[in-house]
C-alpha cells in the first residue's frame, strides 16, 4: 500500500472513532440511560478539559522523547480500551470520570494525526497543499460512516427493512443509536488504528543536543513561547473564538431541529424525525471544502481563506435563524448545512497549515497542540459555558427556547470575530509561504 492510501486510511479511521458516538451521545444519556440533564449535562465539557492540556502536553512528548507514529498508535489503543469500559457504565458520575480519561486519550491524536501526515509526506517529497486535502476528506468520510453505521437503526429506521431474518442478525449486533454498542463499535476501530499506526514510516522526535539548554527548552515548553509573538497571541485569540462557535454548533444544531416539534403543523415534519440525516449534510459538504482548499490557498492566502470561514458562520447561524420545516425555510436550513463546510474546514485546516508554516520544525508537533487547546479546549468550554448561560438567562421563556433570536445572536457574534480579526491580524499572502509548505 502506497503512503497516501496508509494515510489516508488513518485519516478515515481517525474520525471513525469519534464519530460513531459523538452525535448520539446527547440521545444516549438523555433517551437510553434516562439521566436528567443536571447528572448528565457536564459529560460536554470532557472534549474540552481533555483539550486544554493534553494535544499540547502530547506535542512536548512527540517533539522530544517518543516517535509520533508510537505515541499516536498508544494513545488509540488506550482509547479503545477506555471506550470499552465506557459502555458499562450506568452511572453518569462514573460515565463522567471514564469518559474524561477517554477524551485525554484521544482529543491529542487530532492534532498527531496532521503532524504526522505532514512529516511523513514531506519525507517523501510530496507537496503537501495539493496531497493532504484529498487524504483529510477521508477522515470526513470516515465521521460520516460512522455516524450513519450508529444511527441507521434509529426509531425512523428499521432493520427489518432488510428482511426480517437480516434484519433481527443486524439489529442484534449493532442495537441502535441509542444503544451502547456504539462505544463498542468506536472501541474496536480505535485499538486497531493503534496497532495499525505502529507500521507507519519512523517519525522520531527532534531530541535536544546542546546540555546548557534552558529548563524550558529541555522540558519542551519553548513552544508556549509563540503567545510572545504578536501574530501567534492573535492567531491563537481568535482560534479560540471560532473554537467556540463550532462548539455552538455541535450542542445546539440538533436541538433546535428537534424543537419544531413544539409546534403542532411542524411535529411530524421531516426536519424533526430525520434531524440526525439532515445535520449530516455538514459533514458531507466537508467532503467537498477540504478539496477546494489547496486552489483557494494558492489563490488568496492562509488569511483570507481563515476569513471566509469566519463569514460562512454568519451564514451558518443566519440561515438557521430564519430556517423553517418548510418550503424556502427549509432551503435555508439545507443551506446552513452546505456552508458549514467552508465555515469548519476553511479554518481547522487551513489554521492547521498556517501553524505547520510559522513555526519551527522541532516544535511543531507541540505548537500544533497548541492550536488544538485553544480551539477545542478552551474555545469549546467558553462556547458551551457562556451560551449555556445565555441562552437560558436571555431567550427562554416558560423552557421554549427562541431560536430565531439565539441564532442572530450567534451571527452577530461571528461577524464581530470577523471583522475584528480583518482589522486586528496582519499577514500578507506570499505564494512562495504556500510552496514552501512542502519542504
Amino acid at each position: 500500500m502506497g503512503i497516501k492510501n496508509r494515510l489516508t486510511l488513518m485519516s478515515f479511521l481517525q474520525f471513525f472513532v469519534w464519530g460513531a458516538w459523538l452525535t448520539t451521545l446527547g440521545t444516549y444519556g438523555f433517551d437510553f440511560k434516562k439521566w436528567s440533564g443536571e447528572e448528565f449535562g457536564i459529560v460536554f465539557s470532557t472534549l474540552g478539559i481533555a483539550s486544554i492540556f493534553m494535544p499540547a502536553l502530547m506535542g512536548i512528548i512527540a517533539d522530544k522523547w517518543i516517535n509520533a507514529e508510537k505515541l499516536y498508535g498508544t494513545l488509540h489503543i488506550l482509547y479503545g480500551i477506555t471506550l470499552f469500559f465506557l459502555a458499562r457504565m450506568d452511572n453518569p458520575a462514573s460515565f463522567f470520570w471514564v469518559l474524561l480519561i477517554g477524551m485525554c486519550f484521544y482529543m491529542p491524536t487530532l492534532s498527531l494525526s496532521n503532524s504526522l501526515s505532514y512529516k511523513i509526506l514531506k519525507d517523501n517529497d510530496y507537496d503537501v497543499v495539493k496531497v493532504f486535502p484529498p487524504i483529510r476528506v477521508w477522515g470526513t468520510i470516515g465521521f460520516i460512516v460512522a455516524m450513519w453505521i450508529t444511527n441507521i437503526f434509529s426509531d425512523n429506521y428499521s432493520p427489518l427493512a432488510f428482511g426480517k431474518e437480516v434484519g433481527e442478525l443486524l439489529a442484534d449486533f449493532f442495537g441502535n443509536s441509542l444503544s451502547a454498542n456504539q462505544f463498542y463499535i468506536a472501541s474496536l476501530g480505535a485499538i486497531f488504528l493503534g496497532i495499525y499506526s505502529f507500521t507507519l514510516p519512523e517519525c522520531p522526535p527532534q531530541r535536544l543536543i546542546d546540555k546548557n539548554a534552558s529548563l524550558a527548552k529541555k522540558l519542551g515548553l519553548d513552544a508556549f513561547k509563540l503567545f510572545g509573538e504578536k501574530k501567534m497571541a492573535l492567531f491563537f485569540f481568535f482560534s479560540m473564538l471560532l473554537g467556540a462557535a463550532l462548539q455552538l454548533t455541535n450542542m445546539y444544531g440538533d436541538t433546535y431541529l428537534k424543537d419544531f416539534k413544539n409546534i403542532p403543523e411542524y411535529a411530524e415534519s421531516a426536519v424533526v424525525k430525520y434531524s440526525t440525516i439532515i445535520i449530516s449534510i455538514s459533514q458531507i459538504s466537508e467532503t467537498l471544502f477540504i478539496l477546494a482548499i489547496p486552489f483557494f490557498l494558492k489563490r488568496f492566502g492562509i488569511k483570507k481563506v481563515i476569513l471566509f470561514s469566519m463569514l460562512a458562520w454568519v451564514l451558518r447561524f443566519g440561515f438557521f435563524s430564519f430556517g423553517s420545516p418548510e418550503s424556502f425555510g427549509l432551503i435555508l436550513i439545507i443551506f446552513s448545512n452546505i456552508i458549514y463546510g467552508m465555515a469548519f474546514d476553511f479554518f481547522n485546516i487551513s489554521g492547521s497549515l498556517f501553524v505547520e508554516t510559522t513555526t519551527d520544525s522541532k516544535i511543531r508537533s507541540s505548537a500544533q497542540g497548541l492550536f488544538m487547546m485553544m480551539t477545542n479546549g478552551f474555545g469549546a468550554i467558553l462556547g458551551s459555558s457562556i451560551s449555556g448561560f445565555v441562552i437560558q438567562k436571555y431567550f427562554t421563556i416558560d423552557g421554549i427556547k427562541n431560536w430565531h433570536n439565539i441564532w442572530l445572536a450567534f451571527a452577530t457574534y461571528a461577524l464581530i470575530i470577523a471583522i475584528a480579526f480583518a482589522v486586528m491580524f496582519k499577514h500578507k499572502h506570499k505564494p512562495e509561504d504556500v510552496e514552501n509548505i512542502s519542504h
